[in-house]
């Protein structure tokens, strides 16, 4: 949904009812789960994209990063900084959905940012 998101440049209520019957989620639990992953990262997003930027090498931009990391890293930011979430499980989810989803360098390159932003943003 995120990745979705990431690549219409767009996001409302109406876009996130619509991937929820599309894709046939109904169990309450997880539809709650995504309505508010969804609404925190784009509430959080320019504090998120703040987190990414500062960990980013010199050499490299956000818009570099290509649109599933940037998704996968989102989520996760915002699960470690925003939720109760442990920071373990959800490196470890983005690190895993990274391999599934990302280029050969992703989960190493997601694991190596969440690690930074947990070391410095976590007590």
């Amino acid at each position: 949904m995120l990745y979705s998101i990431e690549i219409q440049e767009e996001c409302n209520d109406e876009i996130i009812s619509l991937f929820m019957l599309n894709n046939e989620i109904t169990d309450k639990q997880t539809t709650k789960y995504i309505e508010n992953t969804i609404k925190g990262v784009k509430q959080n997003e320019e504090n998120i994209n703040k987190l990414i930027t500062e960990k980013l090498k010199d050499v490299w931009q956000l818009e570099r990063i290509s649109k599933v990391n940037i998704s996968i890293l989102k989520i996760a930011i915002y699960e470690i900084i925003y939720t109760k979430v442990p920071y373990k499980v959800a490196i470890n989810e983005a690190v895993e959905l990274a391999k599934k989803y990302g280029e050969d360098n992703s989960s190493s390159f997601i694991n190596g940012v969440l690690a930074s932003i947990v070391k410095d943003n976590i007590n």
